[in-house]
């Protein structure tokens, strides 16, 4: 019997004549056996490897001989551009059975929700967040709504894992899996994780179900790649326009604000060019995007947000300006091309800086390597715990404190946190009115509800915070939005009102502060927008490879002759490497050289400023010791020596380092947590032990210590 023989005689009568399969790809085999053995798995393919048919050819043929009542499979995304996208080609899927799909998040109609909680659908496509949103409304029975619940499915599970999102997705699993019964079956789909088997654990949680990894292997289509210097933005937009004219190509960036300087720059060359990013309205992603997909001569410039396998029909080529910030992004970002017969998978780099240069090369080093980030999941999310304590009060409109723990039991993200560590984030909660004890029932406090009650709990919705933003309009149509101190810096002079979103420029006529909203008009030119944060921190692993190839003579065979010559010029400035020397002394600063990263050195540089005194700036590849701490080499080789025979760094230097890098809030659940629990949180965003350890190490080892 083969794999596609377990499927229901009607769901095989099907995939063949009206789904028009000839064949199915070794992973789909494989995953049907799994999904059908009732294992939970993480299916690894690439982009457009087949992954959803993959999960749910099985999972439809279960639900057809099982006669599953709706609703029975929820599939998760991190995104509600990849929610809409999946949205035609599911419905496809399960319509040939009789069965239904529905779509739940923000931009869906209040009335087309009514709808589904009146009568559901078989699938119920959604994100984390509109879950927990469900689950707290009294308008949604959630109980009744997912008792038949039999299998979730999470897509991109990579980006889910390593973060809050992660640990929120394990505690909601955990309450859907009481709310209904059963061991509810945990299917996850990645094209790129390199701990896979890690991921996979994580997500099964409490559940008791096998685990399988489904990876078909075999060989991957080798990729052509080309590194390119270009200097500027503006050169990277001619060139943009001159390479593979016809066709269509897909740019990333990394940040809003590069996505719209570089569309403005290629509609200025007249290039047809659409841009696609989080702060975009969904008209206006959906138009681009619906439109990108039909066209044939344009390009699509995008963020992070469209290499998580969202369809953009037949692509091209990928071009990448700069360096995305991990080998699986790029990874991700490349899989969007060599999809059809015949082509192969492509991206060109191209970079503005020296820096983004070296970063590129490294990460391809990398890549050539075999090397792809781990991801990291959380197994001591105590702020997590409390955003899930909180959502658990309003959900059951009060909760009796010793159920609070069994609704939790199991899960990943909590499975390191001890009873007393849980009892000591209650009672501090309690302590500080965010709880209150009513009636022998744990509820919100007046503290809680200042906090979080406001908009019926909307702020309970997600686990993260996002900053004030201001929602543009265009003759009653949704451009986008932006960021309120960036609008109130612009027309702060009442001069020169303009700015550029959607690609476009827009003049701005008024602003109603109060409701949030700018009504703008077209004009010619506007400068590109601002928008909170800033970027990330590279890692350990991607530093140490900037230093290879700075202390390599090859040349990898995709560097262009532009790259070579700006990395021969970048091997020559960092000489000093080759002596073997990583401390610098100039008249008014020493520079340490770790190739650490930013976390690692963030934390070595507090631990020299408290030992030293003056200051410690760190930077990706290097610190830079000014005032009383670079005023001696002597001292700095000393005080490093002394750290490498004391163990250090130790928690007490990360306690104490914490106290003084947190600047901002790094959650909106900081005021529930004990001292400890906070400081623990801090360090665990703020620093890499790991790393600042290996280059003290090595820096305490090498022949100029």
């Amino acid at each position: 019997m083969t794999a596609f023989d377990r499927l229901t005689p009607a769901f095989q009568y099907q995939v063949v004549h009206t789904l028009g399969f000839n064949s199915l790809r070794p992973v789909q085999e494989r995953a049907i056996e799994t999904i059908l053995d009732g294992k939970n798995c993480v299916v690894l393919a690439p982009t457009a490897g087949g992954k959803t048919e993959a999960a749910f050819f099985p999972l439809l043929s279960a639900m057809d001989e099982g006669d599953w009542r709706p609703v029975s499979v929820i599939y998760l995304c991190p995104i509600r551009a990849l929610l809409n996208n999946q949205e035609q080609r599911l419905e496809r899927y399960a319509s040939v059975l009789g069965r239904r799909v529905f779509k739940w998040h923000g931009d869906v109609t209040a009335s087309a929700k009514k709808r589904f909680v009146a009568s559901p659908a078989d699938i119920l496509l959604t994100t984390p967040e509109s879950l927990e949103a469900m689950l707290i409304s009294p308008n949604v029975p959630a109980r009744a709504l997912f008792s038949g619940l039999r299998a979730v499915v999470i897509d991109e599970i990579h980006a889910f894992a390593g973060d809050d999102r992660g640990a929120h997705l394990s505690a909601l699993l955990e309450r859907f899996t009481r709310f209904c019964g059963r061991d509810v079956q945990r299917i996850g789909l990645s094209a790129t994780v390199g701990n896979p088997e890690e991921i996979l654990q994580w997500m099964r949680g409490s559940s008791t179900r096998p685990g399988e990894m489904v990876d078909p292997g075999g060989a991957r289509k080798k990729p052509d790649l080309t590194l390119d210097y270009v200097g500027s933005l503006e050169n990277a937009a001619t060139l943009v326009r001159a390479l593979h004219p016809g066709k269509k190509r897909l740019a990333f960036v990394d940040s809003r604000r590069k996505a719209e300087e570089l569309g403005n720059l290629l509609r200025q060359g007249g290039v047809t060019t659409f841009v696609s990013h989080g702060s975009l309205g969904a008209t206006e992603r959906r138009d681009a995007e619906r439109a990108f997909q039909d066209g044939k001569d344009c390009v699509i410039v995008a963020t992070s947000a469209l290499e998580l396998g969202i369809d953009v029909g037949d692509l091209d080529h990928v071009l990448q300006v700069d360096s995305p910030p991990t080998v699986a992004a790029f990874l991700q970002r490349m899989g969007r091309t060599g999809r059809r017969e015949g082509t192969t998978p492509n991206c060109t780099f191209l970079a503005t800086t020296d820096a983004t240069l070296l970063q590129s090369a490294a990460l391809l080093q990398l890549f050539k390597e075999g090397w792809v980030e781990p991801v990291q999941p959380w197994r001591r999310a105590h702020h997590i715990l409390a955003h899930q304590i909180l959502g658990l009060a309003v959900e059951r409109r009060g909760v009796v404190r010793g159920d609070i723990a069994g609704w939790f039991e199991g899960s990943s993200a909590f499975s390191d946190i001890a009873a007393t560590e849980r009892e000591a984030l209650i009672d501090t909660m309690l302590d500080r009115t965010i709880l209150a004890n009513q009636d022998g029932k744990i509820w919100l406090g007046t503290e809680g509800e200042k906090r979080y009650g406001r908009a019926n709990f909307e702020a309970l919705y997600a686990v993260f915070d996002a900053p004030r933003m201001i929602t543009v309009k265009a003759d009653a149509r949704e451009i986008g939005v932006v960021d309120a101190t960036f609008l109130r810096t612009i027309t702060a002079t009442g001069k020169d009102s303009t700015f550029v979103l959607a690609g476009q420029a827009w003049e701005v006529v008024h602003i109603e502060w109060e409701r949030g909203i700018c009504i703008v008009r077209p004009t010619k030119d506007g400068r590109a927008p601002r928008w909170s944060g800033g970027p990330r921190f590279l890692g350990y692993e991607l530093c140490q490879a900037i230093k290879r190839v700075l202390l390599s003579d090859e040349t990898a065979p995709w560097c262009s002759q532009r790259a070579r010559k700006v990395l021969a010029t970048s091997r020559a400035e960092h000489g000093f490497l080759r002596e073997g020397r990583t401390l610098l002394s100039d008249k008014d600063s020493i520079t340490w050289w770790t190739f650490a990263g930013g976390a690692a050195n963030t934390l070595l540089g507090r631990m020299l400023e408290r030992a030293l005194g003056g200051r410690a700036i760190a930077r990706n590849t290097h610190l830079t010791l000014v005032d009383e701490a670079g005023k001696s080499l002597v001292a700095v080789r000393q005080t490093l020596r002394g750290f490498q025979e004391q163990g250090r760094p130790n928690s007490n230097d990360l306690r104490e380092s914490a106290q003084a890098a947190a600047k901002t809030a790094l959650s909106k659940f900081e005021p529930c947590l004990p001292a400890e629990q906070l400081n623990e949180l801090q360090v665990s965003r703020l620093f890499d032990l790991t790393g600042a350890r290996a280059s003290l190490e090595s820096e305490v080892q090498s022949p100029q210590a």
